[in-house]
């Protein structure tokens, strides 16, 4: 087996090198075996150890402690940050979120049988070689996600494991195994005791999802849809055809499809203010795309804005009339592409009228910008003080 180096994985095994040369343990752990069975891009490549989180300090020289009540170090030695956390175990947890106690132990074994699911719980020594204790590279070859061990003692433990089951299975297109899938089922009503950030984020990696469509389905069949907010059921054939490489796209979308619901989804999933703005505009954009878009909507919204509002009429089977490559173009042609182009301001109106200072500017300003779009008037002062004063001003 070829390992696709990558600079954090490199600088991972240089990192375990070391801790070896010292007398411990150390292997690759997660995500990144997971990824690198998958064929994929492997990046973040976290080290299980079982050397304490003191001696990982005085092996290396520059180290953060991020979590170093969990056993988490951040060693910077080797160019790529890389975390290191010692062997664990965990205690009761409190809350269906987080244990009591870790307990830091020596074996392998026991770190590994506490995680969530098999394809999450094999480990790699620096050389290759697969630790895998619970099936975990079958079940990627079935397209499996499976619980370590009893499901529902995994989901009383941290609750969002299910919405996390739910996640991987869109992003990896794998189906929920059935155990899993019923006990997940058994216990949904346990996502309301998580934190709206932590499902913010968890729904956040699922829109840029491979198989966002089967996400949705994943989270009707697993009944953790009745837990949040937002219609998924009556709404499912609408997320079909969805595909996105933004996050706010899936939310904005979640937003389109629930409008009744708007300020709750807002509410409930703890938007972020960038979010917020992403939806006004996109769904002002989707909605003026509906009565055709004029020069002023090419203006006022960015493309990334038009393009996702364009995406939105696909989704919802609207008849639109040009291709997706048009918006590009359209914008790239207007006359200006920002108000500070327009060649005329506010001090140039009240030097050609003897009106006071008002609301009036504003007005005359929207009017010479729209002119200018249409391309009725060229942007240069001489032509657009004459307009003002002939056309708008009436003064001639």
């Amino acid at each position: 087996m070829n390992i696709r180096l990558s600079k954090d994985w490199e600088a991972a095994v240089r990192v375990i090198e070391k801790i070896e040369k010292a007398g411990y343990e150390a292997v690759i752990v997660g995500g990144a075996v997971r990824d690198y069975l998958l064929d994929k891009e492997v990046n973040d490549v976290d080290v299980a150890t079982s050397a304490m989180p003191d001696e990982i300090k005085k092996i290396f020289n520059s180290t953060v402690d991020i979590g170093i009540a969990h056993g988490t170090v951040l060693v910077l030695d080797e160019g790529q940050p890389i975390e290191v956390t010692t062997y664990r175990t965990e205690g009761i947890y409190i809350d269906f979120r987080r244990p009591e106690q870790v307990t830091f132990v020596k074996n392998l074994e026991k770190d590994l049988e506490r995680r969530d699911f098999t394809i999450n719980a094999m480990a790699m020594t620096k050389s290759g070689e697969l630790i895998d204790l619970y099936g975990g590279q079958q079940d990627i070859q079935n397209g499996l996600i499976r619980s370590v061990g009893d499901p529902n003692t995994r989901f009383r433990e941290d609750a969002l494991r299910m919405l996390r089951a739910i996640r991987f299975s869109a992003q990896l297109g794998f189906s929920i195994e059935n155990k899993t899938l019923k006990a997940i089922q058994q216990d949904s009503d346990l996502i309301e005791f998580i934190a709206k950030e932590r499902i913010h984020m968890e729904l956040s990696k699922m829109w840029v999802s491979r198989k966002v469509y089967d996400g949705i389905n994943a989270l009707i069949e697993s009944h953790l849809a009745k837990y949040l907010v937002g219609d998924f059921e009556k709404h499912l054939e609408e997320w079909r055809y969805f595909n996105t490489t933004s996050s706010e796209v899936g939310w904005a979308y979640l937003c389109l499809l629930n409008r009744n619901q708007l300020s709750d989804i807002i509410h409930f999933y703890k938007l972020s203010n960038k979010e917020k703005n992403f939806i006004r505009n996109v769904l002002n954009a989707y909605q003026a795309l509906l009565n055709r878009w004029d020069e002023l909507d090419y203006f006022q919204y960015d493309l990334f804005t038009l393009e996702a509002a364009y995406d939105f009429a696909i989704w919802q089977n609207v008849k639109v009339p040009f291709k997706k490559e048009h918006i590009a173009m359209v914008k790239s042609n207007l006359p200006i592409q920002s108000m500070n182009q327009l060649a005329i301001n506010g001090n140039h109106l009240m030097e050609w009228t003897t009106k006071k200072r008002g609301p009036w500017i504003k007005v005359a300003l929207e009017a010479a910008l729209l002119a200018v779009l249409k391309s009725h008037i060229k942007n240069d002062e001489e032509h657009l003080k004459e307009w003002f004063i002939h056309e708008f001003n009436d003064e001639g």
